[in-house]
């Protein structure tokens, strides 16, 4: 069962906080002076008479400012909690103690920290729908968010977001979902711009987009990530940063062909997605 309809100041919470407090300014100039403005260029005693009673608009004007600014104090409330939630992920079990909702921000949040614009669309939930946006270098992603522990998703779920497609005038779907997926489920997808992101898939993600204090923990000291680091060194020059994939934009790793030995840059998103670079 889906969301129900949101109202205006649903919305605002939902879009950065800076656009809120916007909103609310830009409201209370029109509000203030440009209704009062626009009616004493009209002619008509009843126009005069709205121009004249001006004053009596500005406990409008200034209610409406504290009603956007107090969904802008919430909006940044909210984006620093999803933060700190990403950053405190450690394993596929912590991701699978959150609710349904803070899983849908964790992966919008992961997706926004590489670069993303991320819309919350609000018609998903528990149960299936389109749960967010993605935008970036004019292509649309789908997005929705499968929280199953001990359920994989079945191939009709994956029909579904596939014929939303052409709804949502999208390029592409991706499903993230902690259980996996079923076979029949990842043969469906294998030749259609859909992303199927199982458990470990996921979590690989969310440790790419982690600020630099996950790297290193008291659980893992630095000097085991120093002693592993130079079995990669001789054969694959150090880059700056995780590239992401060609083909759908997901975040690679480093692999290694069991022939030759060489390593490569792979799709986390494997077998999915088998861009490579």
């Amino acid at each position: 069962m889906g969301r129900g309809r949101r109202g205006f100041f649903d919305d605002l919470i939902r879009l950065p906080w800076p656009v809120a407090l916007a909103v609310g300014i830009a409201g209370f100039a029109g509000i203030r002076y440009g209704v009062p403005a626009f009616f004493a260029r009209q002619d008509g005693p009843f126009a005069q008479g709205l121009a004249s009673a001006s004053t009596s608009l500005a406990p409008l004007a200034w209610i409406f400012l504290a009603a956007c600014a107090l969904c802008a104090l919430v909006a940044f409330v909210n984006a620093r909690n999803c933060r700190r939630l990403l950053d405190s992920r450690t394993g596929l079990e912590s991701l699978a103690a959150i609710g349904w909702r803070e899983f849908e921000q964790l992966v919008g949040e992961a997706y926004r920290r590489q670069g993303y614009h991320v819309a919350e669309t609000g018609l998903g939930g528990p149960d299936g729908g389109v749960d967010l946006i993605l935008r970036k270098d004019g292509r649309r992603t789908l997005v929705q968010c499968k929280q199953w522990r001990r359920r994989q998703v079945p191939v009709n779920v994956v029909r579904e977001m596939y014929g939303l497609l052409a709804h949502y005038s999208a390029d592409a779907v991706r499903i993230a979902a902690i259980g996996g997926f079923t076979r029949d489920a990842a043969r469906f997808a294998a030749d259609k711009p859909i992303t199927l992101i199982d458990g470990p898939t996921l979590l690989a993600l969310v440790h790419s987009v982690q600020t630099d204090a996950r790297v290193t923990t008291p659980a893992q000291p630095a000097a085991t990530l120093h002693r592993i680091a130079p079995a990669f060194a001789a054969a694959v020059p150090h880059t700056a940063a995780t590239p992401d994939c060609p083909r759908c934009g997901t975040a690679m790793v480093e692999r290694t062909n069991r022939r030759t030995a060489s390593v490569f840059w792979g799709c986390t998103a494997f077998p999915a997605c088998r861009g490579t670079r």
